[in-house]
């Protein structure tokens, strides 16, 4: 089977090699064409059936064309697709009611991207902190963690720990404070009056699903607090389901100031961020002081609202939970069978393969080869995020899967 373009049937291998002069080398896919999905399963061109264990880094929690999703955008479509804000739209206030209501705090800024959000909660971040909390102007400060992971923009670059992100992108743009994850003394030696605001991953995804202690919310939630800084949970990846809670904060019960969310926001049909946060802290940007043209757009907006819905009947959080045992209790019987250990919450995992078994992007690739797609990170570590919608057999299916391709080697 092959895929009809405008002008030839093309397969896998001749779509991947046409991509080659024409698209920017910023990622090295796995070599697998997707030309159909849904649920948790993918079909190439070729009409090969593969198990998303990715599911977009998140972007996909509910599966891929969840109906719910798929019919709340084309409804949409029929209706009214982008105003700009130069005007009112009829979907945006139910949807930021509704955004506001799940994460427990008063205001939303609609974006498109997690990077987005993330730049924009920076500029509302400083801009509070000349405005209310009284810094000096120009002198703010935001204190992140090493090995974090939050977009990859010129001023998210800026306080990268990784290289590759960084290398040949300078100059940086300044006011950040790098500490270790994990350490809440070195948090709270950075913290001082130019802090602005603390920013975190309550669970580091791109660092290989990296899980603090109980205690470490909480303690920076209170170390924020004496400070009198903000606190901003990036929940792009962990949160909307993804660990067994709404919000990976909910785990150690912290109200961050400020929530990022992207990804699952927008159900794997369209882009959709915001910054959701306290009113006292997104009251400080007047009109033209920030802005997206596609932002809250009603057809983002519609989505967004029916991934909400999804979320208030919490199903999707005790699947997680749920699933998110056997996902561990699968892992678990692997450590020693070619598993050095693994980080898991919910249907979420770092797994770190033995290296003598090969690379994360080879064990990857075998496991494509048998028809499982996962993602690799930093040297052997693989990362496990399946649609939450992933039934028992299928995830099982996948674990046994694992575990015949460390036993044969990548």
């Amino acid at each position: 089977m092959t895929v009809a373009t405008g002008r030839s049937l093309r397969s896998s291998a001749e779509l991947i090699r046409a991509e080659e002069p024409v698209l920017a080398h910023n990622y090295h896919p796995l070599p697998v064409v997707v030309a159909r999905a849904e649920g948790a399963w993918v079909e190439d061109v070729e009409g090969r059936r593969y198990l998303d264990m990715l599911a977009g880094y998140s972007a996909l929690n509910f599966g891929h064309r969840h109906p719910a999703l798929v019919e709340a955008a084309h409804r949409q479509l029929d209706q009214l697709t982008l105003t700009s804000r130069a005007f009112h739209n009829d979907r945006l206030a139910a949807f930021a009611e509704s955004v506001a209501a799940l994460t427990g705090l008063d205001m939303v800024l609609p974006m498109n991207t997690g990077a987005e959000a993330v730049e924009s909660a920076v500029k509302v971040a400083r801009k509070w902190a000349y405005e209310v909390k009284g810094v000096p102007d120009g002198r703010a400060t935001i204190v992140v963690a090493a090995d974090n992971f939050h977009g990859r923009t010129t001023t998210i670059v800026s306080f990268s720990t990784d290289e590759t992100a960084r290398a040949g992108f300078g100059p940086f743009t300044p006011g950040f404070r790098v500490v270790p994850y994990n350490d809440l003394a070195a948090l709270e030696a950075a913290v001082d009056e130019t802090t602005a605001a603390v920013l975190i991953e309550p669970i580091q995804g791109e660092a290989g699903v990296v899980i603090p202690d109980d205690g470490y919310l909480r303690g920076l939630r209170e170390v924020t607090r004496r400070a009198g800084c903000l606190f901003i949970a990036d929940e792009i990846q962990s949160g909307l389901g993804r660990t067994g809670r709404t919000l990976a904060v909910e785990h150690e019960d912290v109200v961050p100031d400020v929530v990022l969310l992207g990804k699952a926001l927008g159900g794997g049909i369209v882009p959709v961020s915001a910054v959701v946060a306290r009113r006292e802290v997104l009251q400080v940007l007047r009109p033209g002081e920030h802005g997206s043209t596609f932002g809250g757009n009603p057809l983002a907006a519609a989505v967004g609202s029916a991934v909400v819905e999804l979320l208030e009947t919490g199903e999707f959080q005790r699947r997680a939970q749920e699933a998110g045992v056997l996902l561990r209790d699968g892992l678990s019987a692997l450590v020693g069978k070619g598993v050095r250990g693994f980080r898991a919450r919910g249907l979420w995992a770092g797994v770190d393969i033995d290296p003598a078994l090969g690379t994360g992007r080879e064990i990857s690739e075998s496991l494509m080869r048998e028809g499982i797609l996962v993602k690799d990170t930093h040297g052997s570590t693989i990362r496990l995020a399946p649609p939450l919608t992933i039934t028992n057999e299928d995830l099982q299916m996948a674990l046994g899967t694992l575990e015949s391709v460390l036993r044969k080697g990548a």
